[in-house]
């Protein structure tokens, strides 16, 4: 059975970084910040990393995460992290590095590659030796495949494989040395070629940049925002909803577990909707199996007391007298704006098939 335990918070504040100002893209690198956000605060992301061998691949995609701009602000404004300029704190620790401290980090590198690659090396004659014993035991076996193995296990050293992981670029001389002098497997580990190791964080060498009060806070749209906080309090799982022509993707639990039950998009109070666009989102709601939710913020002279589906937005503020902190950010620094006694109420629309 697989264990329950949660994996274990980061140092907070943590940092996540902006790839740039005009373009705003937040990312995180660090799988076990990544882990734990999932599973303490519902915050899921959406993974961009591809490996260089198959550039083109984009389902089973890894680190680093990219998140929601709406994830990232709420994030700052609970206390739990806080935005870096990825490019400028990088090149500024960078050029005060020593030759002495890239000296050592090179070394280091070279020494979890070079024990990586004995580890798979000690896995790989395992498993030769395994299938040998599987041979001697199996009547059907015969002398031609155990001798072929044993050639095998002998020269694993010398013969590049995929699987172990060896470089694609020995020396042919050095190979041919392994071929005729089958090496002992002491001599073999001691022998093999350090993997190239890449972390996925530049800490260490570097280390982790501090908050600044003059970084500025994610841009959001207002109501979207207000919609986003609003569903995230009420403990739904959140994530992009391009793939379905919607703002957001709303879970019941962990996506990995439950399908999507809405598709969300934020409107204001007093914004006009087309009619088709009900029409259309009501049936494209109903043709995946989700109700199509639209939702927006409404306040105080406007609230209207109606059996529709409404909730308080006390799980969502942020300051004692009802207050939410929805505003966009201005001259770099961020504003808020008062919506008084705000709250958001939504709406479910689903196609009647009339």
């Amino acid at each position: 059975m697989a264990s329950s335990k949660s994996p274990a918070p980061p140092t907070l504040p943590f940092p996540i970084f902006r790839q740039s100002q005009t373009f705003e893209r937040y990312l995180l690198y660090d799988v076990n910040t990544i882990t734990w956000l999932r599973a303490a605060h519902h915050i899921l992301g959406v993974l961009i990393g591809t490996l260089p061998q198959i550039p083109q691949q984009n389902v089973f995609l890894g680190l680093p995460l990219e998140l929601m701009p709406e994830e990232t602000r709420l994030l700052v404004e609970k206390g739990i992290a806080y935005t870096v300029d990825d490019l400028t704190s990088h090149k500024q620790q960078l050029d005060q590095l020593t030759t002495t401290q890239k000296l050592s980090f090179q070394q280091e590198m070279e020494k979890d590659g070079g024990e990586a690659a004995k580890a798979a090396e000690r896995r790989k004659r395992e498993r030769t030796e395994g299938a040998l014993k599987n041979i001697h035991h199996d009547n059907r076996g015969n002398a031609s495949a155990i001798l072929a193995l044993q050639n095998r296990s002998e020269n694993t050293t010398g013969e590049p494989d995929s699987a172990g992981g060896e470089s694609l670029f020995i020396s042919s001389s050095a190979r041919q040395s392994f071929a005729s002098v089958p090496p002992s497997p002491c001599e073999a580990l001691n022998t093999t070629v350090p993997w190239a190791i890449t972390p996925t964080t530049s800490y260490p060498p570097l280390t982790v940049p501090t908050a600044s009060l003059l970084a500025p806070l994610p841009t959001v749209n207002p109501t979207t925002y207000a919609l986003f906080k609003h569903l995230h309090g009420l403990n739904y799982f959140i994530s992009p909803g391009l793939r379905f022509g919607c703002q957001f993707l709303v879970y019941p639990g962990d996506p990995l577990r439950f399908h999507s039950h809405f598709l969300t998009v934020g409107a204001g109070w007093d914004e006009e909707i087309e009619l088709l666009d009900l029409v259309g989102g009501g049936r494209l709601g109903t043709g995946v199996k989700k109700g199509w939710l639209i939702g927006g913020v409404e306040i105080g002279e406007q609230r209207e007391e109606v059996g529709l589906i409404e909730s308080d937005i006390s799980s969502v503020a942020t300051h004692g007298d009802g207050t939410l902190d929805i505003g966009e950010d201005s001259g770099g620094c961020g504003t808020e704006d008062d919506l008084g006694s705000a709250r958001v109420r939504t709406f479910c629309i689903e196609w009647g098939g009339m």
